[in-house]
């Protein structure tokens, strides 16, 4: 199996990190934007789209600040995960979120358009898009 690629996106959010960390690690706040539906028991969080879903374990997560995952079926794949995470300027205090995931070497530009419009989302959530 070959390794997939790290990659970290960086985007500017308007609102409070503490109302953006409602919306990334409640099953809540996710089922706004990210998907259709959110359960989770514990550890375990179940995604759901349409007619699909996907498990993830909930690797870390420190409050208000970011939230960790990685996703069940990449079982052979112990490496990758997903990470969102609030990151607020010191001086400007302008507050972005920094997304980190992994994807195969083919498919790292479909992962990130993929991102762009989960984030795009949520900023029409948030109403700062």
């Amino acid at each position: 199996m070959d390794e997939k690629i790290k990659f970290e996106i960086e985007f500017p959010i308007h609102a409070s990190p503490q109302l953006l960390y409602q919306y990334i690690s409640t099953p809540s706040g996710l089922s706004e934007w990210f998907s259709d539906n959110v359960n989770s028991r514990g550890e375990l969080f179940t995604f759901i789209w349409d007619d699909s879903e996907e498990k993830a374990k909930l690797l870390s997560k420190k409050s208000g600040e970011r939230i960790k995952f990685r996703w069940l079926n990449d079982e052979d794949d112990t490496t990758s995960y997903f990470e969102i995470r609030i990151q607020v300027d010191e001086i400007t205090k302008d507050v972005s979120l920094m997304v980190t995931d992994f994807a195969d070497e083919d498919e790292v530009d479909e992962a990130k358009m993929l991102w762009e419009n989960q984030i795009a989302d949520l900023k029409q959530v948030l109403g700062s898009a």
